[in-house]
């Protein structure tokens, strides 16, 4: 740990918890709740709309898989995005004074709209996508960035009036409400008004994400005195790590840019999803469990030396360590040997999830290996209208629970029906022996026969109620623990630097899951990805100890 505690206004982990219905009350008549919710719709529009319709647009205009295969790429930058983090922290010339957040926010969804124009005046079914993919990419980075800077904006502005547990959870509500507008809501648009007016509605749409950046707050930066109580150990120790940081992290750009220059310019296209499994987890290494290494190296040196007495911004190399390495040395200190819990649970907590995500069109839709055979029109009902709308009810949930209930125990409950949620995809599979006779039970079936569903499609929508609610549940728990976690100080690097280990841990797994699916069938896929969740549950009962005899400290 370093000498100079971290104070507990900082993180809200460490934090006495808000709870009650008058907290929620309370938070809706804040702007910062209304801010919240658009701008979390202005994250997740540009989500659906690039990485989901855009697909949708040119597979109907036969565009050739290679070709799309080009674009696959563009997803990189979600899963990488805190190699350009610390710049969030710079001033933009020309529109600093609208504030440090609000501007970086503005920009990226200006840029995000006249992405989304480029793509409707773009004509696929020519061939001539040179211009689609590069507006398509840059809307991706745009998108990114614009994560990095909501993401910490949220850690900024929260407090006892808007904790950050309520703002999380109408984050999460604000993206999958796009998430629903952007995906089926653009596909209904695109069948009656064609593509090109759906993307240019979509440029529209982002104007709601600009009204949040608008009315949104501008939180107190950190003072440069805070930052520099990082600048831990001696100079030269701390310029070393600094060089091996940056050489990891230049590695990890070198790599990320090579990728993308080979995807344009081969056919066919070498597969986004083959390159994340291939050098993700170098990439994490080099660039994130290095650094996280070489920042506990420097908290274990400096626990005998008082911190710099140099507030100033001092030289480049001063402002280097303290955009890159001091958010992970504040972490380290402040965790301690208890970074390994954190670690464990960030990359356990959606695994269970994440890991089996590609593999579900293959269940829905394939006739093998338990496969259930529904049509795409079913599979559109149940996946993409009603589970998108289950997913809105399971974050509702999730956030009045950690009001009334607190974080930790959320967090628990979540991974225990994340996990236990894979079963009712193994009992689809195995031919619904334990859904079939409940449905019949309790008359659930009578009641989707009222609205001329089907017993086979009824039993999957009962299936991806469960899996969506606690989905949506555990998402909004997942999000509220990682923004508390994050020191305000230092929320963009740290915060960007959990969600990509969460997001790439789910991709490492996939093709022995593959594998297993080829060789016996769905089943015991759902069954093994039900037993990854009890890691996390674990790693959550650990987490919860590791905090409150934290706060028990502090007292």
């Amino acid at each position: 740990m370093t000498d100079q505690a971290t104070p507990a206004e900082e993180v809200a982990a460490l934090r006495p918890q808000a709870k009650g219905l008058g907290v929620i009350k309370a938070a809706f008549r804040e702007r910062r709740t209304l801010a919240m919710l658009l701008l979390g719709f202005s994250s997740g529009l540009p989500f659906a709309m690039l990485f989901g319709t855009l697909n949708a647009w040119l597979s109907a205009a036969d565009v050739s898989v290679a070709t799309i295969g080009v674009l696959s790429w563009v997803g990189l930058f979600g899963a990488f995005k805190f190699l350009w983090s610390p710049t969030v922290g710079l001033r933009l010339p020309g529109v600093w004074r609208l504030g440090q957040r609000r501007s970086w926010m503005i920009i990226c969804q200006i840029v995000l709209a006249a992405a989304f124009v480029v793509i409707a005046l773009s004509h696929p079914a020519t061939g001539a996508i040179g211009f689609l993919a590069l507006a398509a990419a840059l809307g991706a980075f745009a998108s990114a960035t614009q994560d990095i800077v909501i993401d910490t904006w949220r850690i900024e502005a929260a407090d006892d009036r808007a904790p950050v547990d309520l703002l999380s959870a109408v984050y999460q509500l604000g993206f999958r409400t796009a998430a629903l507008v952007g995906g089926a809501g653009a596909l209904i648009l695109a069948d009656n008004l064609g593509w090109p007016a759906t993307f240019l509605i979509g440029a529209g749409l982002m104007g709601l994400g600009l009204l949040g950046s608008i009315i949104a707050p501008e939180p107190v930066v950190a003072a440069n005195q805070a930052i520099a109580r990082e600048r831990i150990a001696t100079p030269a120790l701390r310029r070393i790590a600094l060089i091996v940081t940056l050489a990891a992290w230049g590695w990890a750009a070198f790599m990320l840019i090579r990728f993308m220059i080979v995807a344009l310019t081969t056919a066919p296209a070498p597969s986004a999803g083959e390159f994340i499994q291939t050098w993700g987890a170098w990439i994490v290494t080099a660039a994130v469990l290095l650094p996280a290494g070489l920042a506990g190296f420097l908290v274990w040196r400096g626990r005998s030396m008082p911190p710099s007495q140099n507030t100033s911004h001092g030289g480049l190399a001063e402002r280097f360590y303290d955009a890159i390495l001091a958010p992970l040395v504040e972490l380290m200190g402040r965790l301690g040997w208890g970074a390994l819990i954190v670690l464990g649970l960030i990359l356990s907590y959606r695994i269970t999830d994440g890991v089996w995500g590609p593999f579900a069109y293959p269940f829905y839709l394939g006739t093998e290996g338990g496969a259930l055979g529904r049509t795409m029109t079913e599979v559109a009902l149940a996946s993409k209208t009603f589970g998108v709308v289950m997913t809105l009810l399971g974050i509702g949930l999730g956030g009045w629970a950690l009001l009334v209930i607190g974080r930790m125990p959320c967090l628990l409950i979540g991974a225990v029906l994340s996990a236990a949620t894979n079963l009712l995809m193994m009992d689809l599979a195995l031919g619904a022996p334990v859904i079939d006779p409940f449905m019949q039970a309790t008359g659930l079936y009578g009641l989707f026969s009222t609205f001329g569903v089907g017993e086979p499609l009824a039993r999957l929508m009962v299936a991806i109620a469960g899996e969506n609610i606690a989905g949506g549940f555990a998402g909004a728990a997942f999000v509220a623990y990682l923004s508390a976690l994050s020191n305000r100080l230092f929320g963009a690097v740290q915060f960007a630097v959990f969600t990509s280990l969460a997001l790439l841990i789910g991709t490492l797994g996939r093709a022995p899951l593959g594998e297993l699916v080829d060789r016996a069938g769905f089943a015991p896929m759902f069954q093994f990805a039900a037993a990854l969740g009890l890691v996390a549950v674990v790693f959550c009962i650990l987490e919860w100890i590791r905090l409150t005899v934290e706060k028990r400290r502090l007292r």
